[in-house]
Formats: C-alpha cells, sequence, structure tokens
C-alpha cells in the first residue's frame, strides 16, 4: 500500500501542473489492435478527463484498412513506401477510420465510463485539406520525381470551434484523420500530421505519439530521454536517426512551432504509457523540446 501511495504522491504536481490542460494523443500501432492495450488506453483517457486535462485523440488506422481491403480484393498499391490511394481506396479508408476505427475507440471509451465522440476532419470543416504532391530526388545528379499518391492530402487550415464545444461540454473527442478540400473532395492525411496540425491550433501543452518503439535512441541504442530540435536535424544529417522516425520528428518539430508546449514519443506497447509519461519523474518515452 505504501507504494501505491508513493506513486499517487510522486504524480500529484504533474496532476497539479496538467490541470485544466488540453494534450492531444496520436493513437495508433500495436496499441490499437491488442486488446488489453486498448483497455488500457481507454482507462488512460478517462482518467486524464476526470482529473480535469481535455484530451483529444486522433487515431490512425493503417492495418485495418488493408485487412478490409484484402478482404473486398482490392489490391493495394504502393510507391516508395507511401499507399497509393485512388477513389475505390479512398471510399475504403473513409469507411473504415471514420466508421469502423472511430466508433470502435469511442465505444471503448465510453465503455470506461468517459464521455466520447467520433469525427472525421468532414465535420464541421474542422481539417481542410489540399492534394499533396511528393517531389523525390533520388541524389542530385538525377531528375527530381513526382508522384501523385491520388487522394492523399496535406492541412491547410484547423478550424478548432467543433472541438472547443464539445471539449467544454465535458467530452472526448476522437477524430479520423480525414480531411476536406476546397470542392468538398476527402482526403487520406497522415495521423501523426493530422495530430500535430490539431494540437497547434488548440494551443496544447501537450502533444503525445504513441509508436511501437520505446522512443528516440543514439547511435548506442539508448534510449534519448529530451531531444531539441537542433540536435534532431544533427541525427538526420548523420544518418543515427532515419526510417519511420525522422517523419514523426517533423511533425513533433511542427507542432513546436506552432505553439505546443512539448511533444512525446511513448511506446505505446506499454500498459499505461500515458500516465507513466505524464505523471512519473523519469517518464518512459523521448520528451521533444524546441
Amino acid at each position: 500500500m505504501n507504494n501505491i501511495a508513493d506513486i499517487l504522491i510522486e504524480a500529484l504536481p504533474y496532476i497539479r501542473r496538467f490541470y485544466g490542460m488540453t494534450i492531444v494523443i496520436k493513437y495508433g500501432g500495436h496499441a490499437m489492435v491488442d486488446e488489453e492495450l486498448k483497455t488500457a488506453f481507454a482507462k488512460d483517457i478517462v482518467l486524464l478527463k476526470f482529473i480535469g486535462l481535455n484530451p483529444v485523440v486522433v487515431h490512425g488506422g493503417g492495418p485495418q484498412i488493408s485487412q478490409v481491403m484484402d478482404r473486398m480484393g482490392i489490391r493495394p498499391r504502393f510507391v516508395r513506401g507511401m499507399r497509393m490511394t485512388d477513389q475505390e481506396t479512398m471510399d475504403v479508408v473513409e469507411m473504415v477510420l471514420g466508421g469502423k476505427v472511430n466508433k470502435a475507440i469511442v465505444t471503448q471509451i465510453n465503455r470506461q465510463g468517459g464521455k466520447a465522440v467520433g469525427l472525421s476532419g468532414k465535420d464541421g470543416e474542422l481539417i481542410r485539406a489540399r492534394k499533396l504532391h511528393i517531389v523525390h530526388q533520388a541524389d542530385e545528379n538525377a531528375p527530381p520525381e513526382i508522384i501523385d499518391p491520388g487522394m492523399v492530402g496535406e492541412v491547410t487550415h484547423i478550424n478548432p470551434d467543433v472541438i472547443d464545444t464539445l471539449t467544454a461540454k465535458g467530452f472526448i473527442p476522437i477524430i479520423a484523420p480525414v480531411g476536406v478540400g476546397g470542392a468538398g473532395e476527402t482526403y487520406n492525411i497522415n495521423a501523426d500530421l493530422v495530430a500535430a496540425s490539431i494540437a497547434g491550433a488548440l494551443s496544447a501543452g501537450r502533444l503525445i505519439l504513441l509508436t511501437d518503439v520505446d522512443g528516440v535512441s543514439d547511435p548506442e541504442g539508448a534510449l534519448i530521454s529530451s531531444i531539441d530540435a537542433e540536435r534532431i536535424g544533427r541525427m538526420v544529417r548523420d544518418q543515427s536517426v532515419s526510417g519511420g522516425m525522422i517523419p514523426k520528428l517533423e511533425h513533433a518539430l511542427i507542432a513546436l512551432k506552432q505553439g505546443v508546449g512539448k511533444v512525446h514519443i511513448i511506446n505505446g506497447k506499454k500498459r499505461h504509457a500515458l500516465l507513466l509519461e505524464l505523471f512519473t519523474n523519469k517518464g518512459i518515452g523521448t520528451e521533444v523540446t524546441v
């Protein structure tokens, strides 16, 4: 019992510090498919709300999209690791992200006593977007290659009114990363980018990116507990950080430039990862600062 009391006392100053703060959480990876982790995540979100924080969840759903496409006999196409999204694929993406995945998360949180509401970027024109064009250049001597990924978008504007209204009424917004274009067209958008953009628009105190790794590691493989923009630049240049971590760090820096207090990259495969990162002295992941 003393250990439990010690944990609560350790958490007290953080609870006081974060009271009333908006925290945006990008939910994805293994934490979205493991039943025990899904329940733990839902409990964490409800607890954050009950102790006075304002959690906003942005979720991914790549594996779930692939599963549905496979059942429908639609073969996915990838170019340089990016899913090509034609209209048929976009219909599946919107159905899975805005429907099945989103409502499953809402149900999980509501079963734990929260009041969650599902949204997509189309609701209240929450996420306005435009078509993403990618220019890839293998090296400086090669001509640039323009990649058209189809109905993949980038954020042009976040309208936070619907989130503010729901939060003020005690609801927890759960957001699918689907945006709307100027002519009403639908775009699939990277969930990390959407989370960073929403965090900036809300002036969130924290953005938390759940991943399947512990955070950013140094060249020897040790976890880096805190990292700033200057060190990120050095690590990208000397290739001591690579792969999927680079865009996560880029999105973290976007959020920080838009006024978000701090960004945390943590391992969502650990039970109650959110609470361990926010309310303990050591945390469990990497804190990204300006």
